[in-house]
């Protein structure tokens, strides 16, 4: 009886401890930023581009003919629905976009959220993936494992722990002048995980936010540019990496 007692308060103990992580994770996970009215608003599909929203909250910008794909892992905290302007902008270029929804809006808890999705368009010739910070950085450590499946990577105010320099994959790497978010350290320190070929854009009055519209970001720098210049020039740069556009 007595070690039963004792046993009690060490119960007690343990469920309080649990009840406080479980209340400290839900406080956390409700924590992200929410995508901008208007970037919500460009849902509505634009010219010969159709928007569609899969079962898993996936969203598809398909234009007319298109032969190359992107499938775009977004940032950790952020809503998906955020990048919308992003993708609209690829899409209006001619590249199927798959915008991901990750779960509690964290990349990390589903790398492999890119599985499967090539093999639902047939039709679709040339694949690349990227993301926007974490979301770039789960997209390189996916695509480490099937290099072979994707023309190139995509990775914006990002970088790659995952070593791909050893493959044939095509690299994009933008970020913003201004952006304060992403660790330029460990940025510098991971270039040697990338293709010696690859390519680096930095944008001039860019900043880590102004991917998505989501608002400021906590830490960010101040950009002398529009949200909308980031976005158009980004979307330039990866038409012209998929040989779409010319430089």
């Amino acid at each position: 009886m007595r070690i039963m007692k004792e046993k009690k308060p060490v119960i007690r103990i343990v469920l309080w401890v649990l009840t406080m992580l479980l209340a400290a994770c839900s406080v956390y996970f409700a924590n992200y930023y929410h995508a901008e009215p208007a970037a919500v608003e460009a849902l509505a599909p634009a010219g010969a581009v159709a928007v569609q929203t899969a079962e898993n909250g996936d969203i598809v910008f398909a234009p007319e003919g298109a032969r190359v794909g992107f499938i775009f892992y977004p940032g950790g905290k952020v809503e998906h629905r955020a990048y919308v302007p992003l993708m609209q902008a690829l899409a209006e270029r001619g590249i199927l976009c798959v915008l991901v929804e990750m779960p509690f809006h964290l990349a990390v808890f589903d790398v492999n959220a890119a599985e499967g999705i090539p093999q639902r368009y047939p039709e679709i010739e040339r694949w690349y993936i990227g993301g926007h910070s974490l979301g770039g950085s789960m997209a390189a450590a996916y695509v480490e494992s099937c290099a072979d499946a994707f023309e190139g990577l995509v990775l914006l105010g990002s970088y790659s722990t995952a070593d791909l320099s050893k493959t044939d994959l095509r690299v994009l790497s933008v970020y913003g002048s201004e952006d304060r978010v992403m660790n330029r350290e460990n940025y510098e320190e991971n270039k040697g995980n990338l293709p010696q070929d690859f390519e680096e854009l930095i944008l001039d009055g860019g900043c880590h936010a102004y991917f998505g519209m989501y608002g400021a970001q906590e830490g960010d720098g101040t950009p002398t540019i529009t949200g909308a210049e980031q976005i158009d020039r980004t979307a330039d740069a990866v038409a012209v990496l998929a040989g779409l556009q010319t430089p």
